[in-house]
């Protein structure tokens, strides 16, 4: 097949192609059950790889994996080659598997600070209030330098600000445990859906899913989504995750010849149901301005209205399959989807729409300088790589082949968060008493030492990323944790406090000379 530049589609009256440079200008791909929305989404996929474009998309129902099998030359599909003008030839491509649970794929990873504050809140459904505390949850551990990986960090930062509340709320404001305990429990419900599975290390490097194959091909990376569709809000934020993660990570290119990746958002309107406004604004700045950065979204969902007007107006190229338009709503979006299309005199879009056959869409691509073509009756091409689920022996052995078997299969859990904590509790990771020898300088000896910091001349030196130098005044955790050992040193007796007091202000006077 020639490389002119184009993705066939399907014909009309002509052939419908997708423009590769303009690809980046984004997509949406509509009709209700049945109609042949994944075989548009396949036979999509399969133009970009070949193009060598790199793909990232959600496999629903399983049935878009066949694109690491051969095709055969079924009846249906040879007719329909020869209907549009092209060759059948029987076709494969490279594909990686991943799966958040690390059943059908390589498991795919977020740490919890990679997440933030407000896609977590989304995940968990919280409330304004409840995400105010979240919010001083990540403040705080910024602040101590605290390493938020996994769930068991975020739920022991959690139950030190609740332990601290009445102490916090000065800095920070009113932090309740009704608050607290309302995020510890969302947390557990995550967890018994194994939600614990994404959060952890080593966590997904976007540079693995842009890559081509040996023969110059982009590798289609294919998310084992069937089981964590249980859990859609699982599934929206941690897509949403991925294309936030794609914008910051990704230089400027501006406009290309054909795409570095491009990414297919199956059951779209899951990402928007009862989404926050906050949550919208963030989703329409990253849709409007990933494009820049060589990335193309495409969109599919059943309804068109699934999708906000603001980010509708963000996609250029689109395929309307049939819709039904049985109660009011469906009319409404009939007429909606008809109305998005530069409208084609020789036939009534919002008619057609409803008179589609399956494997029969609307088409509307950007041509030239970005204009949108008159909306065409298409016969969808028929794809060249099998239809429908590959066999479990293929799957594994595309696992195999990958490459990724011996970096992401095995979770890492290092000193974090919570192992940090309980250090400072004077506690092991499994909740045993740290030995006094531990460390050469026993439980007192890290406390002071943490101290020493805390209290230096009402000081502490300040590091990390952005910092400017000098010293910042201690923070209001270390406060608590300087009240607490003066409280602990008086009621052990004059003579023992009187000693570990020494011994603090001995370590922290002989390192200030």
């Amino acid at each position: 097949m020639a490389d002119d530049g184009t993705i066939l589609i399907g014909k009309s009256w002509k052939p419908e192609s997708l423009l590769l440079k303009l690809a980046n200008r984004h997509g949406l791909i509509t009709g209700a059950t049945g109609t042949g929305k994944t075989v548009t989404l396949q036979v999509l996929a399969e133009g970009f790889a070949r193009h060598g474009v790199p793909v990232f998309a959600a496999d629903i129902k399983g049935d878009l994996s066949g694109v690491a099998a051969p095709g055969d030359s079924k009846p249906p599909f040879v007719k329909r080659a020869e209907e549009i003008g092209v060759t059948y030839q029987p076709d494969q491509f490279t594909t990686v598997f991943w799966d958040v649970f690390g059943e059908q794929g390589h498991p795919v990873r977020a740490t919890i600070s990679e997440m933030g504050p407000l896609l977590l809140s989304r995940l968990l459904d919280l409330n304004d209030t409840q995400e105010g505390v979240l919010n001083i949850a990540f403040r705080i551990a910024d602040e101590q330098k605290l390493l938020l990986l996994d769930l068991k960090d975020l739920r022991s930062i959690l139950a030190f600000i609740a332990e601290n509340a009445q102490a916090l709320t000065t800095k920070y404001g009113n932090v309740t445990a009704q608050s607290v305990g309302t995020i510890q429990r969302a947390l557990l419900v995550l967890e018994n859906q194994k939600g614990d599975l994404f959060f952890g290390e080593p966590a997904l490097d976007i540079n693995d899913l842009m890559r081509t194959d040996r023969d110059g091909r982009g590798i289609i990376n294919m998310l084992a989504a069937d089981k964590l569709m249980a859990n859609p809000r699982l599934y929206a934020t941690f897509l949403l995750w991925l294309l936030s993660e794609l914008f910051e990570q990704l230089p400027e290119v501006g406009d290309l010849d054909k795409p570095k990746l491009v990414f297919f958002f199956d059951e779209a309107h899951l990402l928007f149901n009862g989404a926050p406004k906050a949550l919208l604004t963030a989703v329409e700045q990253v849709v409007r301005l990933i494009r820049s950065k060589g990335v193309g979204v495409y969109f599919v969902t059943q309804n068109p209205l699934d999708i906000p007007d603001t980010v509708l107006a963000q996609l250029g190229n689109r395929v309307q399959h049939a819709l039904r338009a049985f109660t009011p709503r469906d009319q409404k979006a009939v007429k909606a989807a008809a109305e998005t299309f530069r409208q084609n005199p020789k036939f009534k879009t919002e008619e057609a729409i409803t008179q589609l056959a399956v494997g029969e869409a609307l088409t509307s691509t950007l041509e030239g300088k970005g204009t949108p073509t008159m909306v065409e009756r298409t016969l969808i091409a028929p794809p060249m790589a099998q239809v429908g689920p590959v066999s479990p022996q293929a799957r594994a052995q595309c696992m195999r082949d990958s490459g990724f078997a011996g970096k992401y299969d095995t979770m890492i859990d290092r000193d974090s968060a919570y192992e940090e904590l309980m250090k400072r509790k004077g506690l092991n990771g499994d909740g045993s008493p740290v030995e006094a020898s531990t460390g050469g300088g026993g439980i007192m000896d890290t406390i002071g030492g943490w101290l020493g910091d805390a209290v230096g001349n009402g000081e502490r030196p300040k590091t990390g990323p952005g910092s400017r130098g000098g010293r910042i005044p201690p923070s209001m955790t270390e406060k608590i944790i300087t009240s607490a050992a003066r409280s602990a040193a008086s009621t052990m007796g004059r003579q023992i406090g009187s000693a570990i007091l020494r011994g603090v202000l001995g370590s922290m006077m002989g390192g200030r000379k």
